[in-house]
């Protein structure tokens, strides 16, 4: 089903998505990359939200009823420097990223909280991941309730380009109330000291960072590491000894491409990976941003095959703000999480929301749409959907970047 008012002042379009709800969580509906549900004691379906920026950290909202949407709670930052980008949740814990807007401030790292009442998160530890040369955590992963793993700066850790700061670590939070690193990597050459040369940058307009993104690891393979390393395109790590990652394969396109690889999405019983790279510029300046499908039967080796359908250069980039790729629904191992290796489902900023059928990976075919209108005092006129979570029963959650808040949908695909 199609209907769109593209034609209209509100340039909003539907097609076989069926918008059920929105909150605005209170008009502070600027929402970062965290999306996670957990079943409360008391059989509630719990929404965790990460907020992109301050003033608020993280909001909940009882999902239980997805057409009715009801916050739970909303918490503040202690600083106006602050992000809250990135959370996850496994059974009652929650661990939230913190990442400042400068090198050197503080708090900067992850938070662990205890959710068993949603409506009174309690922290139980902080890892400091403050230093001269950091701005704390930008992205993390929870899924086996025993190790975290995240892209993070570090007090001793010197990068030769400041916006090299954040590589991979991992932390074990098997006592939640004593977080301790047991491992680390870095792309070599970014760190003062690498006997490796620096890598080469990128042209000035698209120089980035070589830094971690995504940090994504799966129960079909435990002892590997899929890495979005912005402008150091896709890496794969052996975690076996989880001391000691080692790399297996590096994939990059850029150049001729603009660089920051966010999002690996491995599809294990098909050899495939889903990679995207985040536009960040707005009007389309970065075009094209993409979701790439790659084969990986041979892992040390990956071949891109494919990509999928964008949205209209010529129609978007008008439109204000971002567009192209960003983040993917990420098929996360929690038993909360919808699972598909036949549908990607991936926000596109003022593109929207899409969903593409990859049964033919050599041929993804787009088979639904939603972008709704700006939402109001949007700053860029346009919606900036930023981030997508699919729960188990198929409901969707997307989320605006700036003021949108939470749109929930069903799928009728």
């Amino acid at each position: 089903m199609l209907t769109t008012t593209d034609q209209g002042a509100d340039d909003s379009q539907t097609r076989n998505f069926k918008l059920i709800a929105h909150h605005d969580l209170g008009g502070f509906g600027g929402l970062g990359e965290g999306m996670s549900i957990q079943i409360a004691k008391d059989g509630r379906r719990i929404l965790w939200l990460a907020h992109e920026s301050a003033p608020k950290n993280f909001t909940a909202l009882d999902v239980t009823d997805p057409k009715s949407p009801r916050m739970v709670v909303q918490t503040e930052l202690p600083q106006a420097h602050m992000r809250s980008n990135s959370l996850e949740v496994t059974g009652d814990i929650m661990v939230v990223a913190y990442q400042t807007q400068k090198a050197g401030q503080q708090p900067a790292g992850m938070e662990i909280f205890d959710i068993s009442v949603p409506e009174q998160p309690k922290s139980l530890s902080f890892f400091d991941c403050s230093g001269p040369h950091s701005r704390g955590v930008h992205q993390l992963w929870f899924c086996d309730g025993e190790y975290v793993h995240m892209a993070a700066g570090a007090p001793d850790f010197t990068p030769r380009d400041a916006k090299d700061d954040q590589f991979y670590r991992i932390i074990d939070v098997r006592d939640p109330t004593k977080p301790t690193e047991v491992g680390r990597w870095w792309l070599p050459g970014t760190r003062e000291g690498d006997s490796a040369p620096a890598p080469v940058r990128h042209t000035p307009e698209f120089d980035l960072g070589f830094r971690a993104h995504n940090t994504n690891v799966y129960p079909q393979r435990p002892d590997r590491a899929y890495l979005g390393y912005l402008d150091a395109g896709m890496i794969v790590l052996d975690i076996s000894d989880k001391s000691a990652p080692k790399p297996i394969c590096r994939w990059d396109n850029s150049p001729p491409y603009a660089g920051f690889t966010h999002t690996v999405l491995p599809l294990f019983e098909r050899n495939l990976l889903v990679v995207t790279d985040e536009s960040v510029v707005d009007d389309g300046a970065d075009w094209p941003k993409l979701v790439w499908i790659l084969d990986a039967r041979d892992e040390t080796n990956p071949i891109p095959i494919a990509t999928c359908p964008m949205p209209s250069r010529a129609v978007f980039a008008k439109r204000g703000g971002r567009v192209g790729a960003h983040n993917l629904h990420e098929n996360l191992p929690l038993p909360t999480s919808w699972f598909s290796d036949q549908v990607i489902i991936g926000t596109f900023f003022n593109g929207g929301l899409r969903a593409f059928d990859i049964s033919n990976p050599y041929q993804p075919v787009e088979i639904a749409s939603f972008v709704p209108p700006a939402p109001p005092l949007a700053p860029t006129g346009a919606i900036q959907l930023n981030d997508v979570f699919v729960d188990e029963r198929g409901i969707v959650y997307t989320v605006d970047r700036h003021v949108g808040g939470v749109y929930i949908l069903e799928m009728d695909f």
